[in-house]
């Protein structure tokens, strides 16, 4: 099996569970050392409060072929992110990857209640994991990333920034969060340029989460079941698709074509040919646009 990664040191902020999980664990697979961080270990739950934990990242990571590392975090105390860079300095002597996929603000979103009727403080905090926990962890790892050439930063959020920027998410602060998300790599993107690095935006699909699946009352292996409560998702993907679409931009010699943009694991799959685990390439933006928004019947045809 080619492990193109080998030798490449990888940070993945936020690899609990969901798409940092299984980017972990692709970016094991192609051979990378990967540091998976996060706050819900063996001994102690984040207030998402679900039983996923970084040991388990980490122990899926080298599993796959790579060397995981579990580093308990909470990317909003800067002290933790300095000595969480500072280890990473001293043990490997570089950054090659960061990934930053935090979130962990589900708990304190209220969906489909305009601003004034939902809680400040939640809506506040939501955006505070949501951002500066990306902003944080990007102040003290560049630093590190930008000392060898060839760097890759990738912010994962929901949405692309033309589907962002037309289109209201559901909620005033998960609208803000995942917009600025995209911002954060295209600024980034900028000031990374001069120092032979790239920086991009990626979202997954209509991810089949862990937290998904319950919500739906089904399981990976008979997810389709929830086909007849709603038919759309079927256009749905595992999150070792958008794994897939990291390692291959970390893999890819020519990643500077991406700098700066923002991309989904649909688009970046017909470019590099990597399917999903049942070998499909569901291209669920087009989906969204085409099918979903415009109110017509479920049809995936030609959509993965």
């Amino acid at each position: 099996m080619s492990q193109p990664l080998t030798g490449k040191i990888a940070l993945v902020a936020g690899a609990t569970r969901g798409a940092g999980r299984q980017i972990a664990v692709q970016l094991g697979a192609a051979g990378a050392t990967v540091y998976a961080t996060g706050r819900s270990t063996r001994e102690r739950r984040s207030e998402m409060d679900r039983p996923e934990t970084i040991e388990e990242t980490a122990e899926l990571v080298t599993a796959a072929g790579g060397t995981g590392i579990a580093v308990p975090v909470d990317h909003l105390d800067p002290d933790q992110v300095r000595r969480l860079v500072d280890r990473i300095d001293a043990e490997q002597g570089r950054l090659d990857v960061l990934v930053n996929d935090i979130w962990g603000a589900e708990p304190f979103i209220t969906w489909e209640t305009p601003l004034w009727e939902q809680p400040l403080d939640d809506g506040l905090h939501a955006l505070r994991l949501a951002i500066d926990t990306h902003i944080i962890t990007s102040h003290f790892a560049l630093k590190l990333l930008v000392r060898n050439p060839g760097g890759l930063v990738v912010e994962v959020g929901d949405g692309t920034t033309e589907y962002n920027a037309s289109n209201y998410r559901v909620s005033f602060f998960y609208d803000l969060a995942k917009t600025a998300v995209n911002r954060l790599a295209f600024a980034q993107a900028h000031e990374l340029r001069q120092h032979g690095a790239t920086a991009v935006a990626l979202t997954p699909g209509w991810l089949r989460s862990e937290n998904m699946l319950e919500l739906f009352g089904v399981t990976e292996e008979n997810w389709q079941d929830a086909l007849e409560k709603q038919p759309h998702f079927a256009i749905s993907e595992t999150p070792a698709f958008v794994g897939r679409a990291v390692a291959a931009l970390a893999a890819d010699p020519d990643r500077a074509r991406w700098n700066g943009r923002s991309v989904s694991s649909g688009e970046l799959a017909q470019v590099y040919g990597f399917t999903d685990l049942d070998g499909s390439r569901p291209d669920a933006w087009r989906y969204l646009v085409e099918v979903q928004d415009p109110g017509k019947p479920a049809d995936v045809t030609g959509y993965r």
